[in-house]
């Protein structure tokens, strides 16, 4: 009988910065998730900046 691998999903969380948010902030932000992560779980960080705004995407195993 084959194993049965436990079951995990991918999630994300945004980030953003703009007017009132410091890139600083956003910054504290998301590393504060990647280090209570951990990186097993952690598949990649996604980031667009246009001008004075900024979005980070962390996507991440459940």
């Amino acid at each position: 009988m084959a194993r049965q691998e436990p079951s995990v999903t991918a999630s994300h969380r945004i980030f953003r910065a703009g007017a009132f948010t410091s890139w600083d902030h956003l910054a504290q932000e998301v590393s504060d998730l990647l280090s209570s992560l951990g990186r097993d779980r952690v598949i990649a960080v996604s980031h667009s900046e246009d001008k004075q705004s900024a979005v980070v995407i962390v996507w991440y195993w459940e």
